[in-house]
């Protein structure tokens, strides 16, 4: 008699596997576009990069909290990303530049604020922009837009996770290419902290807060006693 067994039959994609296929390739377009505009320094790359992810957002009609603009529950967040980032800055200049200077025979080129030095109008006009353009608007691109989608593109595996922080932290050290090799070394460092911080608070405050006071303690230094390479 004939075999009547039959070959198995695949179930066919639902809806709503279908439209997380949608999403998942849409990130990755994102992420694609992030990374062009941040190598080929578009205009000003994170405010690129901010607009993509308003699009984005509109696009999938979702609020900014998804991309971890979203209030903390920790007590005290300020006084801790404050600590937080004094902390950083005494590893910065005790550790990782001087470290990084010795090895490569460079120094990080801070030569941009030079003119910071006993200047008091141009202190406050940089604290100004290093809480907005890049305090908020950098913290948003990269840590809440750019590592939220290339989470969605990796998967939630821990594995993944570490190499979405690293992927986002060198093309943050990219942009600032400006302040040479070392810069863009130190810089990436930089932002695998403030990813760290906006992991564990679950939340881009926590990381803006990072960034706004280690900025303004560097400025604050550079007043007083002009760049500062490390510690020894």
């Amino acid at each position: 008699m004939p075999s009547t067994s039959r070959a198995p039959v695949r179930p066919a994609a639902t809806p709503a596997r279908s439209r997380s296929h949608w999403w998942t390739w849409l990130a990755v377009g994102e992420v694609v576009l992030a990374t062009v505009a941040v190598l080929l320094d578009v205009l000003i790359p994170s405010l690129v990069l901010v607009l993509l992810a308003g699009v984005s957002l509109a696009v999938r009609r979702q609020p900014p909290a998804t991309l971890g603009l979203r209030r903390s529950h920790a007590r005290g967040l300020v006084a801790k990303m404050f600590a937080v980032a004094a902390g950083w800055s005494l590893v910065q200049l005790g550790l990782t530049m001087p470290v990084a200077s010795r090895l490569s025979g460079r120094q990080q080129d801070l030569s941009q604020f030079d003119d910071v030095q006993g200047n008091l109008l141009l202190l406050l006009v940089l604290v100004a922009v290093s809480w907005t353009l890049a305090a908020f608007v950098e913290e948003v691109a990269f840590r809440g837009f750019l590592l939220t989608r290339l989470r969605e593109i990796l998967g939630p595996s821990r594995i993944s996770l570490v190499l979405a922080v690293l992927l986002t932290s060198v093309l943050f050290g990219v942009m600032h290419s400006e302040q040479g090799p070392v810069g863009v070394l130190l810089v990436s460092l930089d932002a695998v902290v403030l990813s760290i911080v906006r992991i564990h608070y679950d939340t881009v405050w926590s990381s803006v807060l990072v960034h706004g006071f280690n900025n303004t303690l560097g400025f604050v230094a550079f007043f007083f006693i002009g760049p500062v390479y490390g510690l020894w």
